[in-house]
């Protein structure tokens, strides 16, 4: 075989996804590998599809999604990743944690992977740079790792007499250390206690609560995860019950709620994503295809959570948020 025969060869190798769809005549499959459940992850499915719509894919009509979640363990991700790839899915779209990105990409070198992460996916290794990815995944980057010291400023902010802070993290999240090596590195530039409590399942939370009690913590800060997002509900209401001002990066906290929530816009990331998702069904590459960036930061406040906390929210926070819910 000659070298122009090999390229044809390996071109068509990696194009083969789509172009069996096309010679089998079915509709493409777009398999979404998720961070929760059909449930949780149910407004996170909207907007994806959302976005597939606007590249012209409407379930059903002309694309067929297989969902596949992981409820918040990481391990089950390369089995989940495993079982796409045997479907012989023509897309796959990964979000909810950067592990769900992982398994993906160690599940397949040639199915397109449009992805969503919360760090650098050049510093990751899922893309030789952002605009020209290389391989074959691209997508969007929320960078809410980098967020992390925000968080700790806006709710410094809320209450500045709390000068002990918790920081709730989920010890199987791949940047568990770096969340809390930067959490201890901000807490020290204001001035505050840090202490370090680690949630990996909804058993955890009584426990992770009593503690921030007995440690005095004035106010808590949750760090960006999947199984957090997914708990949005109970933490709210345990926060609140336990009368701690808290916050986190996705507005599902505050809309559950929580506090305060101040992040990207997850929403905005997924419908990008679905869109990304779309022009791969088109036969786009993903090597030549750039990754987005969301750059929208939101700012979210209960009132009503606030007011039952005994907090008064300083005008300036008030002036600067995206959106108010009383």
């Amino acid at each position: 075989m000659n070298r122009r025969e090999f390229i044809a060869t390996l071109g068509s190798a990696v194009a083969w996804p789509l172009a069996a769809s096309a010679q089998q005549g079915r509709m493409p499959v777009v398999g979404v590998l998720g961070g929760g459940s059909p449930e949780t992850d149910a407004d996170r499915m909207r907007a994806l599809r959302q976005g597939l719509s606007e590249a012209g894919y409407v379930e059903g009509r002309n694309v067929t999604i297989e969902y596949r979640g992981a409820e918040g363990q990481y391990d089950r991700f390369p089995a989940l990743a495993g079982d796409l790839v045997r479907r012989r899915v023509d897309v796959i779209a990964a979000f909810g944690s950067t592990a769900a990105v992982l398994a993906a990409k160690a599940a397949t070198s040639s199915i397109p992977i449009a992805f969503i992460t919360a760090a650098d996916p050049v510093k990751l290794g899922l893309v030789a740079s952002l605009n020209r990815p290389g391989g074959n995944l691209t997508g969007v980057a929320i960078l809410s790792v980098e967020l992390g010291a925000k968080l700790f400023e806006v709710l410094h902010e809320l209450v500045p007499k709390a000068t002990v802070v918790a920081l709730l993290i989920n010890p199987t999240n791949p940047f568990a250390e770096t969340l809390s090596r930067d959490a201890a590195a901000v807490a020290r530039r204001l001035g505050l206690e840090l202490h370090v409590l680690n949630a990996s399942s909804e058993r955890d939370f009584d426990t992770v609560f009593a503690t921030g009690v007995q440690l005095r913590a004035g106010a808590l800060v949750i760090g960006p995860d999947s199984f957090f997002t997914n708990s949005s509900k109970q933490l709210a209401a345990l926060a609140l019950h336990r009368v701690v001002p808290a916050i986190y990066w996705a507005r599902e906290f505050a809309e559950a709620g929580g506090l305060v929530s101040y992040g990207p816009s997850d929403r905005e990331a997924l419908r990008l994503e679905g869109v990304c998702a779309g022009r791969l069904l088109k036969g786009e590459k993903p090597a030549d295809l750039p990754v987005q960036q969301v750059t929208k930061v939101e700012l979210v406040i209960n009132l009503k959570t606030a007011k039952a906390l005994g907090i008064e929210i300083p005008g300036s926070l008030l002036a600067r948020a995206d959106e108010v819910i009383e």
